[in-house]
């Protein structure tokens, strides 16, 4: 291993280390490998230390992906070592492996990690400090295994979903999502040693076309900008280290592949100066996919031409392309420099030259600890959404429970996709089985009422075991799935839908429900899914409705724990809910637009079954006192909005205050309402809080062509609760 003197700065390192490496090894550094099943390839790992030897990759990911053997925490801890060491000493200059894993809601590939609720969960927290506890604990549990760079957090704002990767996303909001991504980002940089973060999936994801993953996205500029730019922006600030583009084509543009939205946006717009690496397989896609190139070769020199920087999982046959096109003139050896340089700087950063090497013993004793498990335990009962509630909840513990459906005892579906696909690798209780150990004299009974693939067989025995039950809670939903390119579900999974066509409950479990509901018994639903689900049905026939989204290992205990009123349901919708599949699009933020010949001819543009911010308690909560100061601002200033909050009811709550800003007159069509801030509060019986956010041009601003975003002059409302407050904005 070559040494350095620790007096010399990482510039100078790089600088230093860059004179001495020759293209073959430049070349390297800018391409990853992995282990496991991608497609129809799969690499074993003496096929990935090969690779690393002979060309000097800079990034190799043995675990934390779809379809990996490697699972154990002593066992990929060692892997990580094994790959280090190739790299180390098998190579002229001794430089280590950056060793990249998805770890979107804790490190869930690894058996025994804390597994955090889905992002969607998180954002239903509306607590960025939490989101910042959580990146945290992610971050020291990935490094404590060997790895370096976290593919996440998930930057995209939701449009449609029906996408198979909403459960991904912190909701339809641009604000909630860029709060919550800052937030994680913020905590990742806090652990120490540190791992990389990656805002993906740069700059638009969210809303393709027919909700199918990676199809094309088609919004205007000033929509991209003003809909999908914010939290990335939000994670630069924040100090993302890594920006990956997204999949598909974007106006017409793929994204791995423009100059435009890498170099132009991304770099001189936005001022991101980190690296910038591929999804997955991004580069071969312009070619196989969105055929703009005819050759890998062709792929290779337009990404790396627009700005790319790493080809995640090109191996060798990519570093040997980008070689080529350097040797030819193709791309230019000082932008190979540029990119080598970032990674290089990388690696210094997270203290790869120092000690790259990690404890096996550690790794297995530290993932899964205690506190870190809390903490998912806090995250999931702060999720948790009570959508509608006659007063059958919460439970007093002294009724007999009958616990139902495909997703009450199951593991898998708890946790969701991004996660190990073997139960036996899941810690913590299910829903049925955390209900077990609930307050009170009155039993808990389980009838599986589905079978795993969807057959109804067992709906019979649930619907007698419904009749003799004081109370029935059936768990419904999705089971265990990531989008449309990774592997199928471990087994057949009748729940699993990576993009969908219908969002109502599949045939079955709807007949299990109403099966049920004809018994009389007071029944709760309780929804374990990646996605809303339109579910008009049962908001009008049943009691009590929960949405607990994906919630992780500890999901099990808080949901118990909610419905038997030892903890509040505090979550609230970070994405709305539709009446159907054909009500969509249904998000919050919508534009208005006029009535023909002046009637009233339209449905109402935003008609959801559960609107965006929506989230009942256990408690009552008053507002009153919403005041804006000043009343009028100048075309530059900010505008501060207070209310006082008040916990009317007779228990400890915890509330969500939401501002919205209503654009009444201006220059430009503006959405009827957006959120524009927002805070958590927990609030004894009796206790009241004022609660203050200020706004500026991020808020009130709109965006010009050129992307600066001014306030216009014109008229505006702040909205809180049912309460509206007026305010100006003075023109030039």
């Amino acid at each position: 291993m070559t040494v350095y003197r620790e007096s010399e700065s990482i510039e100078q390192h790089v600088e230093a280390l860059l004179q001495r490496m020759t293209l073959h090894e430049k070349a390297g550094q800018c391409c990853g490998t992995y282990v496991g099943k991608v497609g129809a390839v799969r690499q074993s790992l003496e096929d990935v230390l090969e690779e690393v030897e002979a060309y000097q990759l800079g990034f190799a990911t043995p675990f934390g992906i779809a379809s990996t053997p490697h699972t154990d925490p002593r066992e990929v801890a060692e892997v990580a070592n094994r790959l280090q060491r190739r790299a180390i000493e098998e190579s002229r200059l001794g430089i280590p492996l950056i060793i990249p894993v998805d770890a979107t809601h804790g490190h869930a590939y690894i058996a025994s990690a804390t597994v955090f609720p889905h992002n969607l969960g998180l954002g239903a927290t509306w607590d960025p400090e939490l989101a910042r506890r959580i990146g945290r604990v992610t971050a020291r549990e990935v490094r404590a295994t060997g790895a370096h760079q976290n593919y996440g957090p998930t930057c995209d704002v939701v449009r449609d979903p029906r996408w198979g990767r909403t459960f991904e996303t912190f909701g339809e909001s641009p604000l909630l999502v860029g709060e919550m991504v800052a937030a994680k980002i913020r905590g990742s940089r806090e652990a120490e040693p540190g791992v990389l973060t990656t805002a993906k999936h740069f700059p638009a994801y969210g809303a393709p076309e027919r909700g199918e993953d990676a199809a094309p996205v088609d919004v205007s500029p000033r929509t991209l900008r003003r809909g999908f730019l914010p939290p990335f922006e939000r994670a630069i600030e924040a100090g993302a280290d890594v920006v990956m583009p997204c999949y598909n084509a974007v106006n017409g543009v793929p994204a791995h592949g423009s100059e435009q939205y890498l170099s132009g946006l991304l770099r001189e717009d936005l001022g991101f100066d980190g690296a910038i690496a591929s999804d997955w397989g991004g580069v071969d896609q312009l070619h196989e996919d969105h055929r703009v190139t005819d050759s890998r070769e062709a792929s290779i020199r337009l990404a790396f031409g627009a700005g790319l920087d790493v080809a995640s999982i090109g191996g060798v046959r990519h570093a040997r392309a980008i070689h080529d096109a350097v040797e030819t003139g193709a791309i230019s050896r000082e932008r190979l420099d540029e990119s080598v340089r970032r990674i290089l700087t990388a690696k210094f950063r997270l203290g790869l030259f120092d000690d790259p090497y990690v404890d096996p013993d550690r790794a297995a004793e530290f993932l899964g600890h205690r506190t870190h498990r809390e903490l998912a335990y806090e995250a999931a009962r702060k999720s948790v959404t009570l959508l509608e509630n006659d007063g059958l909840l919460p439970l007093s513990g002294d009724e007999d429970v009958l616990v139902t459906g495909p997703n009450a005892d199951a593991p898998l579906a708890q946790v969701g996709g991004w996660s190990v696909e073997d139960p036996d690798g899941v810690a913590g209780a299910t829903i049925y089985e955390a209900l077990q150990d609930g307050p009170g004299t009155g039993s808990v009974s389980y009838e599986p009422g589905l079978t795993p693939t969807g057959d109804d067989a067992p709906i019979d025995a649930a619907v007698d075991a419904a009749r003799d039950a004081d109370v029935a809670v059936v768990v419904l939903g999705e089971g265990w799935y990531i989008h449309e390119f990774a592997s199928n579900p471990p087994k057949p999974n009748a729940n699993a839908f990576p993009s969908r066509i219908d969002l109502s409950l599949p045939e079955a479990q709807q007949r299990l429900l109403e099966g049920i509901h004809e018994t009389g018994t007071p029944t709760v639903l309780t929804l374990v899914s990646g996605r809303p689900l339109a579910v008009s049905w049962a908001a009008q026939n049943l009691p009590a409705l929960i949405w607990s989204y994906y919630p992780g290992t500890e999901g099990g205990r808080a949901l118990a724990d909610v419905l038997f009123g030892d903890q509040e349901p505090g979550g609230r919708l970070p994405i709305s809910i539709p009446r159907s599949t054909g009500h969509l699009p249904v998000v919050h933020d919508h534009l208005p637009h006029p009535h023909p010949a002046g009637t009233n001819q339209h449905v109402a543009a935003y008609d959801p079954l559960f609107p965006f911010g929506h989230g009942l308690s256990y408690t009552e909560f008053a507002y009153r006192d919403l005041r804006v100061s000043p009343e009028e601002i100048p075309i530059d200033g900010t505008v501060e909005a207070t209310v006082t909050v008040e916990n009317v009811g007779e228990r400890v709550g915890e509330e969500v205050v939401q501002f919205y800003l209503h654009a009444r007159s201006g220059p430009l069509v503006r959405p009827v309402r957006e959120l524009c801030g927002f805070e958590r509060v927990r609030l004894d019986p009796g206790q009241e809080r004022s609660v203050s956010v200020r706004l500026g041009t991020d808020a009130l601003g709109i965006v010009l062509e050129d992307g600066r975003r001014v306030v216009s002059p014109g008229r505006y409302e702040i909205g809180c609760a049912d309460l509206l407050v007026p305010f100006e904005a003075a023109a030039h």
